[in-house]
């Protein structure tokens, strides 16, 4: 009974280890305006975020919609990693 157990768990840990392997969010967005900082878009929650692009040598203009990532759920990773 205790080897089934151990199974089990076995199981289900390598169940949640691969759901959580990858948890970055890609979505679209537009970019609202260009500040020094960086460029200004709206995140998945609706508000306004700085964000720099990983892209390089790309720039891009006011209402170009572009793919934003935010990696491991973290907003202040937020960055520009493609082009709609």
């Amino acid at each position: 009974m205790n080897n089934i157990a151990d199974e089990i768990l076995k199981a289900i840990k390598y169940a949640i280890e691969r759901t959580t392997v990858n948890c970055d969010r890609t979505y679209k967005s537009v970019i609202k305006r260009i500040d020094k900082k960086g460029y200004v878009v709206i995140d998945r929650t609706g508000s306004e975020r700085t964000v720099k692009c990983c892209i390089p040598g790309t720039e891009f203009k006011v209402g170009q919609s572009v793919w934003i990532k935010e990696p491991m759920g973290d907003l202040k990773g937020l960055h520009i990693c493609g082009v709609v």
